[in-house]
């Protein structure tokens, strides 16, 4: 056995163009022969084909794929037989949209509003079945000539109606540094929000042309993002609507609790953003250094329990040494002589 390549065919499909590769699998265009269909066929490289981790996650993003029926969400299709590990999905004709984002600076409020409501009407229907994307970023995101958009890719998907086949053997941090959420950097599995934050990061990059947080390496953006807040849209695009900027700040919020709670309010305030009322963040700035900042459990429980035991010992001695007695004044001059001699 050997990798598949452009002019191969496996079972009823004809591998007509090689479309991308990523680290783990290539995708390629092909011919349903059964059914005479264009389709889109995602073939692991031949070294991962043995790995059951990996397997079961491949599995897992098939079948995901075959529960969910949106139109904004591609497709993943049954074949007859598998002879080997391939994933069918609808082909989607279009460009990512990493390639738009590229292509132009900063994207029209209009282009870039259009997108982001699509992709979170998808994700309120995902999240009705019970899926968490995990993994949204402008690589995942098809944008056809007409402007209707395809989310793809559930490699590292939740579903909280499988968690045991979901979490087995995978670790729970996933995702890419640019998009994730804070908890994501943190290890936890994350929810719904999660989706909700990469998005209104998402929309912060196409409306403003960058990322909320600038640093020169992953670890060092995934560390910003746990330990400070984002520049706000218009210190970078000073043109953006207040409400626009608010909906961006309340879906990209670090702490999960002060995000949207669901995509469905979410697209509420994209649809009527007249609707949104703008916090007041201004004390933000001058908040006190604990007040929100995220110390590692791992510093805080040993500098706390050497505070304690410090403070136990110190009390233990007080309470346990003797109490000095008290000093009698001295006697005034000729007072002794008048008091007589002692008995």
């Amino acid at each position: 056995m050997r990798d598949l390549l452009a002019g191969d065919r496996v079972d009823q499909y004809e591998l007509t163009e090689f479309l991308a590769r990523s680290g783990m699998a290539s995708i390629f265009k092909a011919i349903d022969h059964r059914t005479g269909a264009t389709v889109a066929l995602k073939v692991p490289h031949l070294q991962y084909e043995s790995d059951i981790a990996f397997y079961q996650r491949f599995e897992r993003e098939e079948k995901i794929g075959q529960r969910l029926d949106h139109p904004n969400v591609v497709r993943v299709l049954v074949p007859e037989k598998k002879s080997r590990m391939y994933l069918v999905m609808e082909f989607a004709e279009g460009r990512s949209l990493r390639t738009l984002m590229k292509e132009h600076q900063r994207m029209s409020t209009v282009d870039a509003l259009g997108i982001t409501k699509q992709i979170c009407s998808a994700l309120v229907y995902l999240h009705a079945h019970g899926i968490v994307h995990r993994d949204l970023k402008p690589d995942n995101v098809i944008v056809a000539k007409d402007g209707t958009i395809k989310l793809l890719d559930f490699g590292i998907a939740m579903d909280e109606s499988a968690r045991r086949l979901t979490w087995f053997g995978l670790s729970t941090a996933g995702g890419t540094p640019d998009y994730m959420a804070p908890e994501q950097v943190r290890g936890r599995r994350g929810d719904v929000r999660t989706d909700i934050y990469a998005l209104g990061t998402l929309l912060y990059e196409m409306l403003t042309g960058e990322l909320p947080f600038v640093a020169g390496s992953g670890h060092a953006m995934m560390r910003t993002k746990v330990n400070e807040d984002p520049r706000p849209p218009h210190e970078v695009f000073g043109e953006i609507d207040p409400k626009l900027e608010e909906i961006i700040l309340r879906a990209i919020e670090r702490s999960p609790r002060e995000r949207y709670a669901t995509a469905k309010e979410m697209l509420e305030d994209l649809e009527d953003p007249s609707r949104v009322v703008i916090r007041d963040r201004t004390p933000r700035a001058g908040r006190p250094m604990f007040g929100r900042l995220r110390i590692p459990s791992r510093v805080v429980g040993p500098g706390l329990l050497v505070v304690v035991i410090g403070g136990l010992l110190l009390l233990t001695l007080a309470m346990g040494r003797p109490s000095p007695r008290p000093v009698a004044p001295a006697p005034a001059s000729g007072e002794a002589s008048q008091r007589g001699p002692s008995r």
